[in-house]
């Protein structure tokens, strides 16, 4: 296993990882566009097959084209629920995935980046360094049989959108054990920032990765918009991760665990 994390560690960062960031994205797209096809509709079966051992998972969704079956995997990966996300709390985890990383903001190590050493705020862009001492970051990693939309996580007010181009090398956090938010600090990635009824601002990463032709964001979602608690922000066209700064201290039992949206993140 030590291995294989190492050779695919080359392959990410040493191969794929040296090409320009604008050739990344540019073979992604290309990538991504097979999945829109109708033929990728064939792919659903088999996929489902090997990726969801528990039947009653996918009964919760619908193909997000409106269709009554799938018209093609892009549709089937960017799935949406049948139903309203059921929400008990006042602070709810905003993706469903691995929850990879945890910790105080404070405490996080340095990560190096191309020979230098960065900080996780940097994932968080131009804002980074406004996030407070005693925040939470968390990064929750979306593979690929995971639902791929992002909700907020609070009520309130979008007070900043910011574009990182950045590069789009494997997320794979298996691949960095040591350092699995590194891709996070080079990625392609859409910062929004959230100020709650209480005043507290919640700060969201959400990460590109290789074969993600675009992330998109919600229709009409700006600065200024008032967001619902559950409401959607955006979604990938394959393949992601979401890196979370919050006032709210997370259950450490859930590392390594799954977590769901809608499911308290305190």
């Amino acid at each position: 296993m030590r291995l294989m994390r190492k050779f695919f560690r080359f392959l990410s960062l040493d191969l794929w990882g040296r090409l320009p960031g604008s050739w990344q994205r540019s073979l992604s797209r290309i990538y991504a566009q097979l999945y829109s096809k109708s033929y990728s509709r064939h792919f659903i079966g088999p996929y489902c097959k090997i990726n969801y051992p528990d039947p009653e998972y996918l009964t919760q969704f619908k193909p997000a084209s409106g269709a009554s079956s799938y018209t093609s995997f892009q549709d089937f990966f960017t799935r949406v629920y049948k139903e309203p996300i059921r929400i008990d709390s006042d602070a709810i985890w905003p993706c469903e995935g691995l929850l990879c990383e945890h910790g105080r903001v404070s405490e996080t190590s340095l990560v190096s980046v191309k020979g230098q050493k960065r900080h996780l705020r940097t994932i968080f862009g131009d804002r980074g360094n406004a996030i407070p001492k005693d925040y939470y970051f968390s990064n929750v990693f979306l593979h690929n049989n995971n639902y791929h939309r992002i909700h907020s996580p609070v009520k309130g007010s979008v007070t900043r959108i910011e574009h990182i181009p950045g590069d789009l090398v494997i997320l794979r956090p298996w691949i960095y054990k040591s350092d699995p938010s590194l891709p996070a600090l080079r990625n392609e990635r859409y910062n929004v920032d959230i100020r709650s009824e209480s005043g507290a601002e919640w700060f969201l990463s959400i990460v590109g990765g290789p074969a993600v032709g675009s992330i998109v964001l919600s229709e009409g979602m700006k600065v200024g918009s008032f967001v619902q608690i559950g409401e959607e922000l955006a979604k990938f066209l394959l393949g992601s991760t979401c890196c979370i700064a919050s006032p709210k201290p997370v259950d450490s039992s859930l590392l390594g665990k799954q977590v769901f949206v809608g499911q308290p993140i305190g």
